[in-house]
């Protein structure tokens, strides 16, 4: 049961809406809280009423009434609250307020309902402004109106009333009197600044109709309890004031003739505009809530407005009030008052800015031709209108517009100069242009929709497109992502030529917004697309030059078609998009670089603007690149046969110009192996064999050629290092030794020979060294004696020219003492072969000294013992070394081995 009950407390609108802690306004008695439905996020204000404003003030004569009767006068109070709640629901006009929820009671005895979002009360927006007067002008003081924005952020609202506004508000007003007069059949009865809310859209709508009421002479059958003047002209000091008729804007009607008519809210509304250009912003009427003192002031010509005393304004009047208007309105006899129908028409509405928003209200209403003919006007006096209208009430009007399709590009054209003209645009384009857009043009998912050829539509977009530079100026880039390059993609994806030009322009601008991954992944794609598949040269020229952009380049680099590598800076004024917004190495080189080599026509325009993105490519790509497949594609585009002379000269500029970077980069390259190698000690020396510019290698272990020689040599004749002596006997020349380090001696061979290395006729063939040297059989040493070193010394040498006497060796059948030529001069040199085959000993092994019968003098071959043949001869093997008689010197170590 107590579950039940705590239901029936439960309140509607508590339940669903979100309801701000603390109010953005007090109008009277009525506290104004933000509100939000929660299922749909519709903003709402909130009015809440609390029983306890009506408790009596301490110490004041209410105080000490009977309890019963005050039961009694908050009853009346709570029902009179009521009735303006119901009037509410029942009255619907553009210039009355609009109820979203009816009125509910709460929890503590108070009431509730909630109406189409509010800034505040006329009233309040007055004392707003006395206070900003007071404090220095309308810049002194900030406004103490704060709203809550949809991200969470608190903003001030910032609130005028200058001279358009009073004019528009007022003429809001008169239609909404007029509504209650002839439709409605209905007095207002307290038409008072605290009676009338001004809207988020900057609209005045008319509320407070806690006194309203049919008028006397009226016909017509109404449920309204009529207005009892006896009671509402009475001043309860036990009830606040904001609950009881407002004597300082009431008619004499009420007060003095007991006359209820809609001749007297005309009187009222006639001191309600006089309030709105004093100073203070009050009635001229000062009674104090008092009926006796009213009457006194009434009753004085002095007290009592009028032409002649300026109607007690300490302000100057426009010109059309005093002479038209107010003389119309505060008058003492009714029938002496214009209606509000003629109040509409008056003279003090009759300007362009005023008659276009009169115009702007009933633009549903109009035909095609006339809302045409509007929309192509507007342009002109916008920049008059003060940037409150603009942003409040022209603005959103032309939003609501845009479901006319046939109207879309002219609403468009006016909603970006508004947003051009507005100082707080970027927060009026996020909020309300940016939603309109993605509802027009994308779907549900913010995939763009089809134009589907819809030539309405197609004019649209392309307002956007041109006002692409304004909108990524006035939204961030996430915004710009997520909501506007879905558009764009529509304008690529158009059978239009012309909206996929607009497309291809918009590129420098959509560049410095977005990120590199989203350029590269979503946007190069669909135009690398757009490039391949279109059969338009002028689509073909926009393409490349948007690839211009794309990688890196501008707008004055597809025009200027200098070489673009001298450094000089060209084009500083144009925006170039961010270092970000470039794409990398990789896709120019494997993506845009294929789209231009695949281009057919040799159309000059086109090869002109491939020129430009080639001129982009060379700051980016590879040199070797650029050797490979940038420089076969230049040269085979500059021969096209419908370029002239300067076009020409232009690609042979850049051809030069990037054969010199590769040159550069090439031998910067080849100057760092150099330098590396040179470092590292391992260049490499040739020595000649074959005459004159022929010559092998021969590479010491450490790199060095002289050293590395005179290593071989000791490795293979068994020299200890230091030792002069030839075996042969004869003095050796010595070179210049490197530094060495001590190393043990190398045991002697007895039959050790020095390598000679002969300088050979020209037409002799090269003599490549064995590879196979590591195969030598396993020989004995030789003990070294005192003989041998006392009288010999080996020396290490490069070259030795061989004396020429006969031969103590030779092959055997070998009689010519010459070696004969090579049939042909070989690239790589080849080691000559051994004539004999049928030796079963190693290449390497060294012939025996001949015989006396053997001895013949012949040339020596000396590449007899390095051939690769595989052959062996017999004659080439050792002979036996021991021997025990006393050593012998020169060729007589040879012949002793014998």
């Amino acid at each position: 049961m107590f579950t039940s009950a705590l239901k029936s407390f439960t309140s509607n609108i508590s339940a669903n809406y979100t309801i701000s802690t603390t109010p953005t306004s007090i109008s009277g008695a009525w506290k104004v809280y933000d509100g939000k439905k929660k299922s749909s996020g519709k903003a709402v204000s909130v009015f809440v009423f609390e029983r306890k404003s009506l408790d009596p003030q301490s110490g004041g004569l209410g105080s000490r009434s009977g309890g019963s009767s005050l039961r009694r006068l908050h009853d009346e109070v709570i029902s009179r609250v009521k009735k303006e709640s119901n009037l509410l629901a029942r009255l619907r006009h553009p210039s009355i307020l609009e109820l979203a929820e009816p009125i509910e009671d709460t929890r503590n005895g108070g009431l509730m309902f909630a109406t189409e979002p509010v800034t505040a009360s006329l009233a309040g927006l007055l004392q707003e402004k006395d206070d900003q007067e007071r404090a220095g002008g309308v810049g002194g003081r900030p406004s103490r109106y704060v709203v809550e924005e949809a991200d969470g952020q608190k903003r001030r609202r910032e609130l005028e009333i200058d001279e358009l506004e009073i004019q528009k508000g007022l003429l809001q007003i008169a239609q909404g009197l007029e509504f209650l007069h002839e439709s409605a059949k209905l007095i207002h009865g307290n038409l008072t600044p605290e009676a009338i809310y001004v809207n988020v859209k900057s609209d005045w709508k008319i509320a407070g109709l806690s006194f309203a009421g049919p008028a006397d002479t009226s016909n017509v059958q109404n449920s309204i309890t009529p207005i009892s003047l006896s009671e509402a002209l009475y001043h309860d000091p036990r009830l606040p004031h904001s609950l009881q008729l407002n004597l300082d804007y009431t008619s004499p009607d009420f007060a003095l003739d007991s006359n209820i008519s809609p001749s007297a809210d005309m009187f009222s509304l006639g001191l309600l505009i006089l309030a709105l250009y004093n100073s203070p912003h009050t009635s001229p009427l000062k009674s104090n809530s008092n009926l006796a003192s009213y009457k006194k002031i009434m009753g004085s010509s002095s007290t009592t407005p009028a032409s002649s005393n300026n109607f007690l304004s300490s302000r100057p009047l426009p010109r059309e009030l005093i002479s038209d208007v107010l003389p119309r309105l505060i008058t003492r006899r009714p029938g002496q008052r214009m209606n509000a129908r003629e109040f509409q028409q008056s003279q003090f509405f009759d300007n362009i800015l005023v008659s276009s928003i009169r115009f702007l209200d009933s633009l549903p209403a109009k035909s095609p031709n006339e809302k045409s003919q509007f929309m192509r006007g507007l342009p002109r006096i916008l920049e008059q209108f003060p940037k409150s209208v603009l942003e409040k009430k022209v603005l959103p009007a032309l939003l609501e517009e845009t479901k006319d399709r046939e109207l879309l590009s002219l609403i468009l054209q006016n909603v970006f100069k508004i947003i051009k003209l507005l100082p707080s645009g970027k927060r009026a384009f996020t909020d309300r242009v940016i939603p309109q857009l993605r509802d027009i043009f994308t779907a549900a998912g913010g995939k763009s929709v089809s134009v589907d050829r819809d030539s309405a539509k197609e004019a649209g977009l392309i307002v956007v497109l041109e006002s692409m530079e304004l909108i990524g100026e006035n939204c961030t880039g996430k915004e710009f992502k997520d909501d506007i390059v879905p558009i764009l993609q529509l304008g690529f994806e158009s059978p239009t030529h012309a909206i996929v030009d607009k497309s291809l322009g918009c590129l420098p601008t959509v560049l410095a917004i977005l990120d590199f991954t989203t350029i590269k992944n979503e946007l190069f794609p669909v135009v690398a697309a757009v490039f391949s598949k279109t059969s338009s040269l002028g689509i073909k020229i926009r393409g490349l030059e948007a690839f211009v952009i794309f990688c890196g380049g501008s707008q004055a680099d597809s025009d200027d078609l200098g070489d673009g590598l001298d450094g000089a800076v060209s084009g500083a004024n144009i925006k170039k998009p961010n270092s970000s917004a470039i794409l990398d190495k990789y896709t120019v080189q494997e993506k845009v670089v294929p789209l231009l080599k695949a281009i057919k026509t040799k159309e000059p325009a086109v090869m002109m603007a491939a020129l430009g993105v080639f001129k982009q490519v060379g700051k980016i790509a590879d040199a070797e690149f650029l050797a490979i497949d940038v420089l076969p594609t230049l040269w085979n585009f500059s021969l096209g046969p419908l370029l002239n002379l300067e076009q020409f000269q232009k690609f042979m500029s850049l051809i030069k110009t990037l054969s010199l970077k590769i040159e550069q980069e090439q031998t910067r390259k080849l100057r760092e192996l150099s330098s590396n190698s040179n470092g590292n000690t391992s260049t490499s020396k040739s020595h000649d064999v074959m005459g004159p510019g022929l010559s092998i290698n021969v590479y010491d272990s450490n790199g060095a050629d002289g050293a590395g020689e005179n290593d071989f040599e000791r490795l293979v004749l068994g020299k200890p290092r230091g030792a002069s002596d030839d075996m042969l006997g004869e003095s050796l020349r010595p070179q210049p030794q490197r530094a060495t380090t001590s190393r043990a001696e190398t045991s002697v061979f007895s039959w050790s020979t020095p390598a000679l290395t002969p300088t050979l006729s020209s037409n002799f063939r090269a003599i490549t060294p064995d590879q196979t040297l590591n195969s030598f059989p396993t020989l004995q040493p030789k003990p070294k004696t005192a003989t041998d070193n006392s009288n010999q010394t080996f020396g290490s040498f490069n070259t030795l020219t061989p004396m020429q006497r006969p031969s103590p060796w030779s092959f055997s059948g070998t009689s010519d003492n010459s070696i004969p030529p090579p049939q042909q001069f070989q690239s790589q040199p080849t080691l000559a072969q051994p004539p004999t085959s049928n030796s079963t000993f190693s290449t390497f092994s060294i012939a025996p000294p001949p015989t006396h019968t053997q001895r013949s003098y012949t040339q020596p071959n000396y590449g007899g013992g390095l051939g690769t043949s595989q052959s062996r001869n017999p004659m080439l093997q050792p002979a036996s070394t021991n021997q025990t008689t006393q050593p012998k010197r020169g060729l007589d170590a040879y012949e002793s081995l014998l």
